[in-house]
């Protein structure tokens, strides 16, 4: 595992009282490798470690001669991150009905069609805050992603991501009797 050239070349200009490209090159492939034993995918893994590496860059008090600990911290944290993204990727496929198989019958496709809808008409009757929060966090943006996109605090989106989930459950059940 090579470490990208092209990192390299955006960290040199980087003034810390570490040099950011010694740190980088002596941690890239640890740090990769820890990613990939917690998400088992080795590829993504070194795009992790990646942004691992810029967030480092992005954090000056991180930089220190404590960094090797401080960015396998973050690699830890950002494994398992990604791990609980896949999950809410998941979750939310089967909650909002969509399957990414193609249907085989006519009967498959209109049903699928009738569950897209079922999902777009309870999100139009949501309030359109909720509705962004549950497409954009469907999307895979992080709470941080969803708080600038939305303009709210960061420590916020959490809460407001689970009242908009129970609004969302409360008025399918609502218009369709079950819940999927």
């Amino acid at each position: 595992m090579n470490a990208p050239t092209d990192v390299i070349a955006a960290l040199k200009g980087a003034e810390s009282c570490v040099d950011i490209e010694t740190v980088f090159r002596a941690h890239y492939e640890r740090i990769a490798r820890v990613i990939a034993r917690i998400t088992g995918d080795p590829a993504r893994a070194e795009e992790l470690a990646v942004e691992v590496f810029l967030k480092l860059w992005r954090t000056p008090q991180a930089q220190s001669e404590k960094a090797g600990a401080w960015l396998y911290r973050a690699a830890v944290r950002r494994g398992l991150d990604e791990l609980r993204r896949r999950t809410r990727w998941a979750r939310y496929e089967r909650l909002l009905g969509f399957v990414r198989r193609t249907p085989a019958t006519p009967e498959e496709i209109c049903a699928a069609s009738e569950d897209q809808m079922r999902v777009r008409r309870v999100l139009a009757a949501l309030e359109s805050r909720q509705a962004e929060l549950l497409l954009l966090r469907g999307d895979g943006l992080s709470y941080g992603d969803v708080a600038l996109a939305l303009s709210l605090n960061p420590a916020s989106v959490g809460t407001l991501l689970s009242r908009a989930q129970q609004a969302f459950r409360k008025e399918y059940i609502k218009r369709h009797g079950h819940q999927r």
